[in-house]
This record gives structure tokens, sequence and C-alpha cells, in this order.
């Protein structure tokens, strides 16, 4: 076919503890395909030789899930700039390049098989956060809870996390500091989330501790590789939110033995 490339795959297998990579030859890739079409590809011709597919993530193939967790050729979701790997299109790459094609690199994020990752780390972490104390029922009149527009805006930037886990994996650390400082942020800029905002960051980064994250060293990797532009500046606001609240906590605790 004119214009279609050959594809060298480089990709991670494992099941169990160990792993190792396995060349696979994609003929005939259009530069047209997204990245998971490719794969598609390469898997049927590995059926078509009775050898086992290799496993990867993927839902909605839209970038709005964050299943299609792929590190390729070292960057998180490849080299295009804010995008999930099913919106990266072989028109990145050249005839006869080698891809490699590995999973998220975090002890916080197991490996299942092959390039599947378990992530539910993530949802102990939100878990921890809790709820909001907004009362059911039919939604109020907007005018009802006047929220300043800078306040609103920042507030949806850091809800548009999708918890794809690009920022843990390309953290030198495997620190999940963006996406816990953007959970955090999304309610705390909101009235609707202040009530509970002390006990919500010091459960959320106490559980974040748990699941053996790093520490953040302020290298930026984290908003480089998210594919959704979620800003550092939410950890600055996650670092304040939580000074705030074990100050407040341990006053709470040393007046209680006066």
């Amino acid at each position: 076919m004119s214009g279609n490339m050959t594809i060298n795959l480089k990709i991670w297998r494992q099941t169990g503890d160990k792993g190792a990579f396995e060349t696979i030859k994609v003929p005939n890739v259009s530069p047209d395909m997204s990245f998971l079409e490719m794969l598609d590809e390469a898997n049927e011709l590995l059926m078509k030789q009775n050898t086992e597919p290799f496993a990867f993530d993927h839902d909605c193939r839209e970038g709005i899930c964050g299943m299609c967790s792929l590190v390729i050729n070292g960057v998180p979701h490849g080299p295009d700039y804010a995008i999930t790997t099913c919106q990266l299109h072989m028109r990145s790459f050249k005839d006869g390049d080698i891809i490699v094609v590995e999973p998220w690199r975090a002890s916080a994020f197991p490996i299942i098989k092959d390039c599947v990752v378990d992530r539910t780390a993530f949802d102990r972490i939100i878990a921890a956060g809790g709820f909001i104390s907004v009362n059911t029922g039919s939604a109020q009149d907007a005018n009802n809870i006047p929220v300043p527009k800078v306040d609103a805006d920042k507030s949806f930037d850091a809800a548009a996390c999708i918890g794809c886990g690009a920022c843990v994996a390309a953290c030198k650390n495997a620190s999940a500091m963006l996406f816990v400082a953007a959970k955090v942020s999304h309610l705390a800029l909101l009235p609707q989330g202040k009530v509970e905002r002390t006990k919500r960051v010091l459960n959320m980064v106490e559980q974040m501790d748990k699941e053996g994250f790093g520490n953040c060293t302020n290298l930026y990797e984290c908003e480089a590789a998210c594919p959704k532009e979620i800003s550092v500046d939410n950890i600055a606001r996650m670092n304040r939110e939580y000074l705030g609240a074990n100050i407040m906590h341990d006053e709470v605790i040393r007046t209680a033995k006066l």
C-alpha cells in the first residue's frame, strides 16, 4: 500500500514478577491509524501466528477515560503534547522506526500483565477524600451560591484530571502529587467543598503516602506529561491546604487538652 509504513514494535511482556521486551514487525501501517489501532493490528498478526496477543489497557479511545496507559519511547502517552495514547497517530513516526512500548513504572502501580497496571491506588486516594455536605434533591438556583469566575475556572481546570497516571509515570520519584492536588483543588476552590476541606486534604495525602508514591521534587515532568495540562499550581495549593489543615488540627488538639 502506497504511503504505508513498517513499524518494529519492542513491547513489554510480563506475567508474574518477571518480564522482557518482545519485538514484533507490523507491516502496512497507515499514517492515519491511531496508536491503539496499530497495536490492534499487531495483535491480529500474533493471533494469526497462533501466538498469544499482548495485553494493553484501553476503553473510550476518545481521550476521556485515561485508560490507555503506555510509555512510548520513554514518554507517557507518546511524543505528542497534551494527548492520551489513543489520540496519538502513526504519522508521528517514520517507516522502519523502532517503537519501545512499556507500562507505567511505579511500585504503587503493580503490573497485572504485559502493559496493564493496577491503578486502584488512585481509587483509594479518592475514597479517602470522602464526601461533600450538599443536600440531595433538585439542583439549587445558580445564583444561590455565587462563585467567583476565577475560582470556578481554576476548579474546572483541576477537575479535568482523568486519573490516567501519566504524572506518576513521568516522575522520577513516581509521585502522585499532581493527581492528588488536582482532586483536592477541585473541591477546595468551591463553596460546596469547604466544609470537609481540612479532613479531605489530610486523609488524601495520608492515603497517598500509604500507597507508596514518591515525593515531589518540583521538576514539573508531571505537568509536561499530563494529557489535560493540569498545572503544578495545584500542588502549591494543596501544600497550603495541607499546612493549614495541620495547623488547625494541632490547634484543636491543644485546645482540647486545656
